[in-house]
C-alpha cells in the first residue's frame, strides 16, 4: 500500500510537471520557421526564452550557440536535450520498477498465505477446510493487491514514456530547423 501511495504521488507530480512544461509544438515550429527565414534570431531567442517548455529550452540553447556555427549549435542542443530528458524522466524509474516487481510482492504474499493455510490445516484437522479456505483467501488478496498496484504503475509509466518520446521527436525536428539555418549561414 505504501508503494501505491508513492506511485500516486509520483504520477500527480509528473502530471503537474508536464502540464507546466507543455507547448504547442506546431505553433512554435511555425513561428521559428518564419523568424529564421527573416534572420530574426534575437526575436526567436526572446520568444523562446519566455516559455517554460522542454522544447523551448533546447531551442534557446541552439539559437544561443548558432553564432558559433552548425556544429556548436548541434552540440548545445544535444546537451540541452539530455538535460531536459532527465527532467522529464524524473521518478519514472520508480514507476517502471514498481510495475515490474509489484506482482512478485503479491506472489510472495500468496506463497506465505498458502503456507499459513497448510500450517493451519496441520494444526486443526477437524475444521481443516475452513482453515485452508481462510488462508487461501488471504493469499489471493495478496495477489490481487500486487496486481492492483502493478497494472496502473505500468500503464502510467507507458503514458509518460510516450509523452517523453513525442517531446523528444518534436525537439529533434525543430532543432533541425536551427541546424539547417546555421548551415546556410556558414555557406
Amino acid at each position: 500500500m505504501v508503494l501505491s501511495v508513492v506511485s500516486v504521488a509520483i504520477t500527480i507530480e509528473r502530471i503537474i510537471h508536464f502540464a507546466r512544461h507543455s507547448e504547442d509544438v506546431d505553433a512554435v515550429g511555425d513561428r521559428l520557421r518564419s523568424q529564421l527565414k527573416t534572420d530574426a534570431l534575437d526575436a526567436a531567442k526572446d520568444a523562446l526564452a519566455t516559455r517554460r517548455s522542454h522544447v523551448a529550452e533546447v531551442l534557446t540553447q541552439g539559437l544561443t550557440a548558432v553564432s558559433g556555427g552548425a556544429k556548436a549549435a548541434e552540440e548545445a542542443m544535444t546537451g540541452a536535450t539530455l538535460r531536459e530528458r532527465l527532467k522529464m524522466e524524473r521518478g519514472l524509474a520508480f514507476l517502471g520498477t514498481l510495475g515490474n516487481n509489484a506482482p512478485y510482492i503479491g506472489l510472495f504474499g500468496t506463497v506465505l498465505g498458502i503456507i499459513r493455510a497448510f500450517r493451519d490445516l496441520a494444526e486443526n484437522t477437524i475444521e481443516g477446510s475452513e482453515a485452508v479456505m481462510s488462508g487461501i483467501a488471504e493469499a489471493l488478496v495478496a495477489t490481487a493487491v500486487g496486481l492492483l498496484v502493478a497494472l496502473p504503475a505500468v500503464a502510467i509509466f507507458n503514458v509518460f514514456q510516450r509523452r517523453i518520446r513525442a517531446t523528444l521527436v518534436a525537439t529533434d525536428s525543430l532543432s533541425r530547423l536551427i541546424l539547417a539555418h546555421a548551415s546556410r549561414e556558414e555557406r
